[in-house]
């Protein structure tokens, strides 16, 4: 195994260990990244070399509790073998791009096993894509092959004709309108393949992730990119994979609603939990608290990572009865929550220990080097509100626009240095953005890569949130680049300009709010009508609300559109998101008064 961490088989305390633990456990860690290395072989080739293959469950696809199909990891493998195989008859050569719009199910990790195992690129596309976000990423990427659900085939087909590289479309599920179906090139293909001996250093996945302006960028993530994920990811789930069973009887079970096609879902979710030959649920239905609770029971779940808003809503649903508390009314056997994608606070900090019986684990990380800070309440405590630390390894420091590190309680940028806390190259680094060296650039100041996230160091070392340097956001867990969505808007023949910003809500933690400039030419059938203006406000709401809805992905739609005269420009022309910020940010503090 590639981590140089030992198993460990002590005890397991009640309360986690002092804060003077954390500099021994991070300073002795250090990571063994071989030459060549591939995510597919790691993940599953190698468990179907062991005796038990035919009964270590890989994917628990979850339908009630009486209405679950378990695959194993021969399964898994035999099927990412015919696939692999499916994929170089089709010419998918070594870095050539796969687009993968699947949700939670087990035909999506054979997807991804199959891509990685070929040595070509996958790249998740979320099923909440619209035609133009799915047009724009699979254009940029010039991929050449798509495999989609049934109920993306429509927006795929939509969008061939400005995808010219994109010559195969391969359906998953209900026959619809695609050129090869799963099934059937499935169960012709042979179940035995060679996988390609890929370097630790080659490309695996290419991640879209949202700018301040402009399109979004794509992440290259290399293969060695889940080596350096690994720690934070064992220390988030209180040692997940170090329990002593490396049998298929190991009681660690793991799900998350978090979309597989996002960063959070592949490389903090599926990934990891292949990684260490254990079980993933797969789920594709709608988040509620009470299919989560009863999910976790079903399954016997005892790792999770829940965001913010999901542990919010079942707080609400579920506060716990007189005598009982969530965990024993659902018969919970959690060991671990993680959290990210914001604050958690103090009240939710608060429910995951008394109800469900676990302190979560806050976590910190971006698509182009994830989870680099964070808790981990088995070795060291949390502090409920705080970011929390560098994962064992990595070298995180919070600095200023010198590149210099901050002196305690004084804020800066959440940085990574490219070496390690040892002075080797940490592994968790993405190889930089698609065609686009500027941007790459940009993100370094000189060894530091900047996350763009303030933060504030304690004198325990812990950090400490203070907001955005840029204007993307986080509304309800989901990272709102303005760029995409501002130029969605403008497409609408209606708007001539409009800026796109957070609006601070207390249970979503922000929402998605646009400012708009409406043409002239509507504007003038209004003229001196108040009436008429009100009307045309409404309407135009409603069709712009539509508009992006249709065209990206439900979450990232205006919630609120104002419409003004003319937006706050610099000199030089650009649109002064921070004024329209400060602006939603003083009237949330007086209505709160």
């Amino acid at each position: 195994m590639p981590v140089s961490q030992g198993r460990d088989t002590t005890p397991r305390p009640r309360r986690a260990a002092p804060p003077a633990a954390y500099a021994a456990l991070h300073q002795g860690f250090g990571w063994q990244v071989p030459t060549h290395f591939n995510m597919a072989q790691a993940c599953s080739q190698r468990w179907v070399a062991l005796p038990d293959a035919t009964k270590r469950i890989a994917v628990r696809a979850y339908s009630t509790g009486a209405e679950s199909t378990f695959y194993t990891y021969f399964e898994l493998q035999a099927q990412a073998n015919r696939l692999s195989n499916v994929l170089r008859t089709l010419g998918v050569q070594r870095g050539d791009r796969v687009g993968i719009v699947l949700p939670q199910r087990f035909e999506t990790a054979v997807a991804y096993m199959a891509v990685l195992q070929l040595g070509a690129v996958a790249m998740p596309l979320s099923m909440l894509f619209g035609p133009e976000a799915l047009q724009f990423r699979l254009h940029d990427s010039e991929a050449v092959v798509a495999i989609g659900d049934a109920s993306a085939l429509d927006a795929l087909n939509t969008v061939r004709d400005d995808c010219p590289l994109l010559r195969t479309v391969i359906g998953v599920g209900t026959p619809g309108t695609a050129d090869v179906h799963w099934a059937d090139v499935l169960a012709q293909a042979p179940a035995s393949f060679t996988p390609v001996d890929t370097l630790a250093e080659e490309p695996a996945v290419l991640i879209y992730t949202s700018g301040t302006t402009g399109n979004p960028k794509g992440a290259l993530i290399p293969h060695r990119a889940l080596i350096g994920n690994l720690s934070g990811f064992v220390a988030s789930q209180n040692w997940f994979g170090f329990d002593g069973k490396k049998n298929a009887t190991s009681k660690a079970v793991f799900w998350s609603p978090a979309d597989w096609a996002w960063t959070g879902g592949l490389m903090d979710a599926l990934l990891p939990t292949l990684y260490f030959g254990r079980p993933i649920v797969a789920y594709s239905g709608r988040f509620s608290p009470q299919t989560a609770l009863e999910l976790m029971r079903d399954c016997g779940v005892t790792h999770t990572f829940l965001f913010p808003t999901a542990l919010k809503a079942m707080m609400k649903a579920y506060p716990g009865t007189k005598g009982k508390t969530v965990r024993q009314q659902f018969q919970l056997q959690l060991d671990a929550i993680m959290s990210a994608g914001e604050a958690v606070g103090d009240a939710v900090f608060g429910y995951c220990a008394t109800q469900l019986g676990v302190p979560p684990n806050e976590m910190f990380g971006q698509t182009e080097m994830n989870y680099i800070v964070g808790n981990c309440n088995l070795r060291y405590p949390s502090k409920p509100g705080s970011m929390g630390m560098g994962y064992p390894g990595h070298r995180v420091a919070v600095i200023d626009d010198e590149g210099k590190e901050c002196a305690v309680g004084v804020p800066g940028d959440v940085a990574l240095h490219r070496l390690d806390v040892h002075g080797q190259p940490d592994p968790i680094f993405f190889l930089g953005y698609w065609k686009n060296p500027a941007a790459t650039a940009a993100k370094f100041t000189g060894d530091w890569c900047r996350t763009g996230d303030l933060a504030v160091r304690d004198a325990d070392g812990y950090l400490w949130y203070q907001g955005r340097s840029d204007d993307v956001f986080k509304a309800a867990g989901y990272r709102i680049g303005p760029g995409e969505i501002e130029n969605c808007l403008v497409k609408h023949p209606a708007v001539i300009n409009a800026a796109v910003v957070p609006k601070p809500d207390a249970e979503r933690g922000a929402l998605v709010k646009a400012y708009v400039v409406i043409a002239p030419d509507f504007i003038a059938a209004c003229a001196g009508n108040t009436g008429a203006t009100a009307q045309l406000h409404a309407k135009l709401t409603a069709e712009l609300q539509a508009h992006v809805k249709g065209q990206l992905a439900p979450y990232e739609y205006p919630k609120e559109i104002e419409f003004v005269d003319a937006l706050p420009m610099t000199t030089t022309g650009k649109v002064q998101r921070r004024v329209l910020r400060l602006q939603e940010e003083a009237r949330y503090a007086a209505a709160r008064r």
